[in-house]
């Protein structure tokens, strides 16, 4: 038996389609930017109510698995089983998948097109990047600047960032009640 040449992409579940549907109608109708916020957004999965999430989980699994045996020829190009494990993989792998949906309920070629030459080689140029050597099988990795994180969290450096931008903004505020007029400026008249 030989192998399928072109194994489909997999297509969204029911609540990841509805949702991008829904998304479709909104925008055709002109609804504005503000109501969008109250839909689904299946590209930003924080952005989702629970029964979307439910599916969306194991399509973009499945979709994972689909890039690794479509495209990752090499391993560096492979997405590591614990990708949920990785914040910006489960980011960057929502915006992936809608935009191959969109791409291919496109009516000609060119949106495919442009996800081969832009958005999967960005992706996996990001991916490659951020891993680093990344995760081998079997064996996850911690996040390297979780130190880093715990700094930046901590109540010490929040606080002096505070101070910073409080002194920003009162020598702005001093700044601007000091500055004169420019000149040929005349104010209001009484």
């Amino acid at each position: 038996m030989s192998p399928e040449l072109a194994v489909p992409f997999p297509p969204p579940p029911r609540w990841v389609r509805h949702a991008l549907e829904h998304l479709r109608q909104a925008e055709d109708a002109g609804l504005e930017p503000t109501g969008l916020q109250l839909l689904d957004r299946p590209w930003d999965p924080a952005s989702c109510s629970r029964h979307v999430r439910q599916q969306l989980w194991p399509w973009l699994d499945d979709v994972a698995a689909w890039l690794n045996h479509t495209y990752a020829w090499q391993t560096t190009s492979a997405l590591p089983a614990c990708w949920p494990a990785h914040p910006h993989l489960v980011h960057e792998l929502a915006v992936l998948a809608c935009l191959r949906v969109a791409a291919a309920d496109a009516t000609g070629p060119q949106a495919l097109e442009e996800w081969h030459r832009y958005a999967l080689p960005g992706f996996t140029a990001r991916m490659r990047e951020r891993l680093g050597v990344g995760c081998p099988p079997g064996r996850h990795l911690d996040w390297p600047a979780r130190s880093w994180a715990v700094e930046f969290d901590s109540p010490q450096a929040t606080e002096a960032r505070r101070t910073l931008f409080d002194g920003d903004i009162g020598s702005t505020r001093l700044a601007a009640a000091q500055a004169s007029p420019p000149r040929g400026f005349r104010g209001a008249t009484s």
